[in-house]
């Protein structure tokens, strides 16, 4: 499967952490990827809630080839 948009950034910015020394930009870092771990809770949980609600399959097809549903 390929990778999201919010995997990406959740690998840059691990990368990032490993790459400093700085314990408050560590922090930062953390902070950011805890963030984005909500965003993608979100994410999921608004998916499953069109998922839910759409009744069209051709519909829900054509929003996960164009990226907008997992």
């Amino acid at each position: 499967m390929a990778k999201s948009t919010l995997d990406t950034i959740d690998d840059l910015l691990e990368a990032s952490i490993a790459e400093t020394g700085d314990t408050e930009v560590h922090y930062k870092l953390r902070s950011a990827r805890q963030l984005l771990s909500v965003v993608e809770d979100r994410r999921e949980s608004l998916d499953e809630l069109v998922e839910e609600s759409v009744e069209d399959e051709a519909l829900l097809d054509n929003l996960r080839d164009l990226g907008y549903l997992e």
